[in-house]
C-alpha cells in the first residue's frame, strides 16, 4: 500500500516536516575551509552550486547559528571540497569540529587556505558576494584554481549517506 502525498505550508507546519521534505533531494557533500587568525577551520556542507561559468562562481549557505559562522563570513579565501564516497569520516567530523584536520592529508595553500587532499573537486575561491538569506547567508565565490581527481562522490538524501550509482 502506498503513502498519500502530504501537501502543508512550511511556515505553519512542524520545522521537521520541511526538514524531511528537503530531505528528499539528493545532495553531493562538501567541506569548506577558511584560514582564521586562530587557525585553519572547516565546515561540512551541502549547500553548494555552481552559479556562472563565465566568470566562474560557486556558492554555498553558512547557518547563521553556526559557531563558525563569523570566520566563514569574514574569510577573504575559502576552498570549497567536494567529497568522494571514502570521506565520510571527513565529512561527520567537520560536521562536529571546525579543526577535524587529523581526519585529512591537507596543507595551507599559498594564501593560507587549508586544501584538502584526495576531494573529487576542490574549487579555491575569493569571497564574491554575501547575501542575507533568512537563518543562513548565501556566499558567491569567485573560483581561482580548480583541482579534480577520479572517484565516486559521497551523498547524502534523508538524513543517511549513500553513493551515485549510474544507469
Amino acid at each position: 500500500m502506498s503513502q498519500s502525498p502530504q501537501s502543508f505550508d512550511p511556515a505553519g507546519a512542524d520545522p521537521r516536516a520541511f526538514r524531511n521534505a528537503l530531505g528528499q533531494f539528493v545532495t553531493g557533500v562538501t567541506v569548506v575551509t577558511c584560514a582564521t587568525k586562530d587557525g585553519p577551520i572547516g565546515i561540512t556542507a551541502n549547500s553548494f552550486a555552481s552559479v556562472s561559468l563565465d566568470p566562474p562562481l560557486v556558492l554555498w549557505s553558512p547557518a547563521k547559528d553556526s559557531q563558525r559562522y563569523a570566520s566563514f563570513m569574514a574569510a577573504e579565501r575559502f576552498a570549497i571540497h567536494v567529497l568522494s564516497r571514502d570521506q565520510a569520516a571527513l565529512c561527520r567530523g567537520f560536521a562536529r569540529n571546525a579543526e577535524s584536520f587529523d581526519l585529512a592529508d591537507w596543507a595551507a595553500s599559498p594564501e593560507g587556505v587549508p586544501l584538502i587532499e584526495g576531494c573529487l573537486a576542490r574549487f579555491e575561491c575569493s569571497t564574491e558576494a554575501q547575501h542575507d538569506a533568512g537563518d543562513h547567508s548565501i556566499v558567491v565565490g569567485r573560483v581561482l584554481r580548480v583541482t579534480t581527481h577520479p572517484g565516486a562522490p559521497l551523498t547524502f538524501s534523508a538524513g543517511v549517506f549513500g553513493a551515485f550509482t549510474p544507469d
